[in-house]
């Protein structure tokens, strides 16, 4: 199977970032999310790099869909309490981080329904 072209710019910008181009890496992951809006790992890959680039608000906001789209992912609910610190939203940060904890210790923020 052909790789995908959210696939083929996701490693295009994962290779921007492993040199140090964040903003090359952005506007890639830009483009995977727009070609892919349920796409979990370009949406966590874009939140992380915004906020490496000092672009916190809109990290927020990419955080918010990763942890929309995987609601029981540990590491999407660090990075977001990340991106709160960073922008003083101390009682945000503090909840994401409570939800963190409970998926560290085997919980679920949201149950799945069985199929």
């Amino acid at each position: 199977m052909p790789d995908s072209e959210r696939d083929l710019l996701f490693d295009d910008a994962n290779g921007c970032l492993a040199l140090g181009d964040l903003e090359d890496a952005c506007g890639l992951y830009r483009r995977c999310v727009a070609v892919d809006p349920e796409f979990f790992d370009g949406w966590h890959a874009l939140g992380m790099c915004l906020l490496k680039l000092g672009e916190v608000k809109e990290a927020i906001g990419c955080g918010l869909q990763a942890t929309t789209l995987r609601p029981n992912d540990l590491l999407a609910w660090t990075a977001l309490s990340q991106m709160y610190v960073r922008d003083g939203q101390i009682a945000e940060a503090e909840s994401a981080k409570a939800n963190a904890r409970i998926l560290s210790l085997g919980g679920k923020i949201v149950r799945e329904s069985p199929d």
